[in-house]
């Protein structure tokens, strides 16, 4: 695609808002948005491990008209370890930039103070596909790798959680930071708000609801 036709082609390009509410949940979780002008315009990076190459997969058709070139893979070398990871990113264009406004302060993520507005049930699952799991295989605790934000921003999200959900949300301190425990008494809940958003193949992460075995006699 030539520059003036590409330039044309961004021109008629809009977040739907399937495309905003998944987006949502990227930013609490591993996505990235990336600016080369200072801002005017961002682009949305994608990048997981091989094992979630299916999930990668699934961003990228959820993106695709944002997308020149599909996921490719990455070789990865970390203490002496190869690994490898697929990743793609977006054209970089002006619909990122509010959500980078949002998102960043001085080059850190950070959480918005309007985060009450957007978190909706679809951001959640993406949020929990990206960056949560359970907290064991004998646990119906969820939990929440959020040690990448500031105490008070992890705080925020717990008391969204709480008020817009009804989950019992609470900080935990980690060596990295702190993590969002939702309590094994909101698993129900919690399964209801995000099944349907879930793909297949991260299922795995959020098991089937769990009973209660009464004693044998």
């Amino acid at each position: 695609m030539h520059s003036n036709e590409l330039e044309a082609y961004k021109a008629r390009l809009k977040l739907n808002s399937e495309q905003k509410e998944v987006l949502i949940g990227l930013m609490l979780g591993d996505g990235h948005l990336e600016t080369q002008n200072r801002g005017r315009t961002y682009r949305l990076k994608i990048e997981q491990s091989e094992k979630h190459e299916a999930y990668v997969q699934h961003l990228y058709h959820l993106f695709q008209n944002w997308v020149r070139t599909p996921p490719q893979p990455k070789v990865v070398r970390s203490r002496g370890r190869v690994s490898r990871n697929w990743w793609f990113q977006t054209l970089s264009h002006g619909a990122f930039r509010f959500f980078a406004q949002q998102f960043y302060e001085d080059g850190r993520k950070r959480v918005p103070r309007l985060i009450h507005r957007w978190l909706t049930p679809r951001a959640l699952a993406y949020w929990f596909m990206d960056d949560g799991s359970i907290k064991s295989s004998q646990s119906k605790g969820v939990i929440f790798n959020t040690q990448g934000f500031e105490r008070s921003d992890v705080q925020r999200l717990c008391n969204v959680l709480h008020e817009k959900f009804s989950l019992e949300a609470k900080l935990r301190k980690q060596k990295e930071g702190w993590q969002i425990y939702i309590s094994g008494r909101s698993y129900e809940t919690f399964r209801g708000l995000i099944e349907p958003f879930l793909i297949p193949t991260m299922r795995y992460k959020l098991p089937a609801a769990r009973q209660t075995q009464l004693p044998k006699r």
